[in-house]
């Protein structure tokens, strides 16, 4: 009986492992499957010192997951996702403000390419004319730009709005995962199906935040930011906020709230922010005070002139640092017999004043914006504040795409060593189906042979 027994034990583990084995061919091509493999163990004999044992059992399922490979792939999509999310924001931003054509540089280069024309005969109409409509394209373009700027911290209030919908639904959506792993595995039921579902999701938050991980007795997982702040406990998830106004992310756990600055949350969320912080908002404070020393600068020269008329001259520019559609404009009904251009108001033909406005161009100004924030440092020359702001915007550019494609490339590393233990390789199950098949035809001869002996012994009786 015992050889009929150990027959049958090897024919049932066979087909647990067949069952395995076809399992993981049929997931082959499923994203996020973790093979499972079966651990076979020797029974040891329960009855005589001469026998050799009561067959195999399979003990347990085994799912091939290294933790660390795992953690090291979650890491790199939030490092991914950091500067990722900066990317497209700069490439606009490269491509609207380097334009040599539609550039602040152009305008600004053609406003004093009139004033210079200007000089040739400082009484003409027509040439005073060209002044006022080479500022009004001045101020058309930086409020061009300006508005850019301001859509695209717009656009990036939008998307973290979107996000923290993301991070919290997913948050919610791995709770409740813990909770039925918990209760599977309680139950004595295989829970791999639902693990890989879990780290699925754990996998699409971590390109929205940084996380740390903690992996329970139970088969649940906690997760929290790289401050600590908790995100998932168990089944319980905290609620992540964004104040509308501020800005301000915040988690909510239970009774306590953490509100958070950018370098406590990685992925997307510190993407934006770093974005936020280190180039839109500085830029829009560049533009806007790049647009309040043009316009200060040469209403000044204008004031202390006199136009064709024999008056004091009239502000040629109105700057609004509350507006970004109409930051800088031209003074509304100025005409060309208003402009001072002459520094003696019996000499309309005089340039002085005029020559003072084409100076300005090298003249070094400190370009500051609300706050004392900015882009550009101090002392820069009127002409060369825009060329500075390009640059430095290239060099983050090209910073942050730098590090995009490291990040990518590490990436793609720990996703290839995830799958060199987690993934199904068809040659190798394809192996293991002829192995197991044989060991399941030779476990059925044994129980063949254990019946043929047995009918043998009963028809000795």
């Amino acid at each position: 009986m015992s050889m009929l027994f150990n027959g049958l034990t090897g024919v049932v583990a066979s087909q647990v492992a067949l069952n395995t084995v076809s399992h993981n061919l049929a997931n082959a091509l499923t994203p996020n499957y973790t093979r499972q493999g079966v651990v076979l163990t020797a029974k040891a004999s329960a009855n005589t010192a001469l026998s050799a044992g009561d067959g195999v059992a399979v003990t347990s399922l085994i799912r091939y997951a290294d933790s660390y490979k795992t953690q090291q792939m979650w890491r790199a999509a939030s490092t991914k996702g950091e500067y990722e999310a900066a990317q497209t924001y700069l490439l606009q931003l490269e491509q609207v403000m380097g334009d040599a054509d539609g550039g602040i540089n152009a305008a600004l280069d053609k406003f004093f390419s009139a004033l210079s024309a200007t000089s040739v005969e400082p009484t003409s109409t027509p040439l005073r004319q060209q002044i006022i409509e080479a500022a009004k394209a001045l101020g058309q373009t930086i409020n061009n730009i300006g508005q850019i700027v301001s859509n695209q911290a717009l656009a990036v209030r939008q998307q973290r709005a979107v996000a923290v919908d993301q991070v919290n639904s997913y948050i919610h959506e791995i709770a409740a995962l813990n909770d039925k792993i918990t209760q599977s595995a309680g139950a004595g039921l295989n829970t791999s199906s639902l693990q890989d579902q879990r780290d699925a999701k754990v996998d699409e938050l971590s390109k929205l935040v940084g996380l740390q991980t903690t992996t329970q007795p139970d088969g649940s997982i906690n997760l929290s930011l790289r401050g600590g702040q908790p995100l998932v406990v168990g089944n319980r998830a905290s609620t992540v906020s964004v104040d509308a106004g501020s800005q301000f992310l915040s988690v909510s756990f239970g009774t306590e709230t953490f509100q958070l600055g950018a370098e406590n949350w990685g992925g997307t969320l510190g993407g934006l922010a770093a974005l936020e912080s280190d180039v839109l908002q500085p830029l829009d404070a560049s533009i806007r005070g790049l647009a309040q020393v043009i316009a200060s600068e040469t209403n000044a020269v204008l004031q202390s002139g006199y136009g064709t008329n024999g008056a004091a001259g009239t502000d040629l520019f109105v700057f609004d640092a509350t507006s970004t559609s109409a930051m800088l404009t031209v003074s509304a009904g100025i005409t060309p017999e208003q402009l001072g251009l002459s520094g003696d108001p019996a000499k309309v033909g005089d340039s002085t004043k005029l020559q003072e406005l084409i100076a300005l161009q090298s003249k070094a100004v400190n370009i500051y914006g609300p706050g004392g924030t900015g882009m550009v440092g101090s002392s820069v020359l009127l002409g060369d504040v825009y060329t500075q702001l390009v640059g430095k915007l290239a060099m983050y550019s090209q910073q942050n795409n730098a590090s995009y494609e490291t990040a990518q490339t590490v990436r793609d590393q720990s996703e290839s060593n995830w799958r060199s233990t987690s993934a199904v390789n068809t040659d190798e199950e394809a192996v293991n189906l002829m192995q197991y098949q044989q060991m399941y035809q030779a476990n059925m001869k044994v129980i063949t042979v254990a019946n043929e002996l047995f009918d043998s012994l009963l028809e000795m009786r």
